[in-house]
């Protein structure tokens, strides 16, 4: 119970108990504001100080408290505040106002009541020692604080969304309770190439590794663009991590080679290595192929170049043809003599493998001496021959009657002759080819090869047909 400044009884009501202090929008400390700071225990600590609101207002408003002036935004009129005029609930003034109260009355008005009643029970049961705890950092507070979020604002710290708070923000506090509070912050990770955004409450880069379960890709010989040590800031970071490599590279036609790196990409291998790749160079999958451990690297070496090369150039064939020698036969009349020439090639290799030649030009340095050679002309005779009708029968049933014949099937001719086998039997002494000889010609070279194989075995179906051993 409390008597007011018009001398009657009455209850005191705390305002908004459960939320943060609501304080008036009057310029001046008001009843309403009192009541704000003391809460529930407004009865009590003011039956012990023996005082009333009006006059606790009073004394707050005396000289000799020390309290200092409200601070007005620079925008806001002066004429308007010393006329009084109304303002809105969001002007400049009332939020000067509000602010000034909240970070000076609540320790002014318990000050004035720990004066009156010299350090009484019920107001220094207000003042608390609480240990704060803010990722790992231990500090003591003095507070009057009743709840564990009052505690860390009047601390000077915000509860953000991604924060862990131990006991819980509603949580009532006593003397030597303890406060943790591990803030949470945000961790941009990218690793191997691939981004990922996290948030930890840790304040080292090797803790953050821990809790996102990367502690593994963090082991020895892993690339971090912060160490494990490094402090990750309130506000966060960017963690860019390289984990360690087994690579295989097969580099053009040389022996394969193990390599260890932490490169992200063929072309940041590369780079490492101090690999030149060239234009014509191809590698599997590209310059931008990720690499992953294990992963095997093919590099294509194609080189272009362009090389001189002398050669020899053959001698021209000029054939004289000679009617007193026999057709089919030859004779060298001059050897003649080789020439040579300068020739540029343009030559493409592949892992040291030439598989493309292309000719860019050619000098001929030495001029060939053609070879003369006399083909005969004259018309070997037909030769005699006998059974001139079996020989007939025979062809027409081989090539049907035609001495001629030349079907495309590898045998020529009216008995079918293959070429080697008119060779052999000296068939070229006539023609190149059997069809190219006349009858008698053929008849000739088929008895030849009757009589080398004791009948007519070389026909074997039109013997048979026809009755001829």
């Amino acid at each position: 119970m409390f008597a007011s400044s018009g001398g009657g009884v009455g209850t005191l009501d705390w305002p908004n108990p459960e939320g943060e202090l609501d304080f008036s929008d009057d310029l001046n400390v008001t009843q309403h504001d009192v009541l704000t700071v003391l809460g529930p225990d407004a009865d009590a600590l003011m039956a012990e100080a023996n005082v009333d609101v009006d006059e606790l207002i009073r004394l707050i408003n005396a000289e000799t408290t020390m309290l200092p002036p409200i601070v007005i935004p620079d925008e806001i009129s002066e004429d308007r505040v010393a006329k009084g005029a109304p303002m809105p609930v969001e002007d400049g003034v009332v939020k000067a106002a509000k602010t000034w109260k909240k970070r000076f009355l609540k320790g002014t008005v318990l000050a004035v009541l720990l004066t009156l009643t010299g350090g009484g029970a019920a107001a220094m049961a207000m003042n608390k020692s609480v240990t704060v705890d803010v990722d790992g950092a231990q500090q003591t507070v003095n507070t009057f604080g009743g709840t564990v979020g009052e505690v860390l604002k009047d601390a000077g710290y915000q509860i953000g969304a991604h924060d862990a708070i131990s006991p819980s923000p509603d949580a009532a506090v006593a003397d030597d309770t303890v406060i943790t509070l591990e803030r949470g912050r945000q961790l941009n990770l990218i690793v191997d190439g691939s981004p990922r955004e996290a948030w930890v409450r840790a304040t080292t880069v090797s803790e953050a590794m821990t809790q996102l379960g990367l502690a593994e890709a963090a082991k020895p010989g892993t690339w971090m663009s912060v160490g494990g040590d490094g402090q990750i800031p309130l506000e966060g970071m960017t963690l860019e991590v390289k984990t360690l490599k087994n690579i295989t590279l097969y580099d053009g036609g040389n022996e394969p080679r193990q390599v260890q790196t932490n490169a992200v990409t063929a072309k940041e291998f590369f780079g490492e290595l101090q690999l030149t790749i060239g234009p014509e160079d191809k590698v599997d999958g590209g310059m931008d192929y990720k690499l992953t451990d294990g992963a095997e690297v093919h590099v294509s070496r194609t080189g272009v170049s362009v090389v001189n090369e002398n050669e020899e150039i053959p001698p021209p064939v000029e054939e004289i043809k000679d009617d007193t020698l026999d057709k089919g036969k030859t004779v060298v009349e001059e050897e003649g003599e080789a020439g040579s020439k300068n020739v540029t090639y343009r030559v493409t290799k592949e892992n040291d493998k030439e598989v493309a030649r292309e000719k860019i030009s050619e000098e001929i340095t030495k001029e060939a001496k053609p070879k003369k050679v006399r083909v005969g002309t004259k018309k070997a005779p037909n030769p005699a021959i006998s059974d001139g009708s079996v020989w007939d029968k025979l062809a027409q049933c081989e090539s049907s009657g035609n001495w001629a014949a030349n079907t495309g099937n590898g045998y020529y001719g009216g008995v079918q002759f293959h070429p080697n086998t008119w060779k052999a039997y000296g068939g070229t002494q006539y023609a190149a080819l059997p069809h190219q000889a006349t009858r008698e010609q053929q008849i000739a070279i088929a008895t030849k090869l009757r009589d080398a194989s004791g009948g007519y075995k070389a026909w074997p179906h039109c013997s048979k047909k026809l009755g001829l051993a």
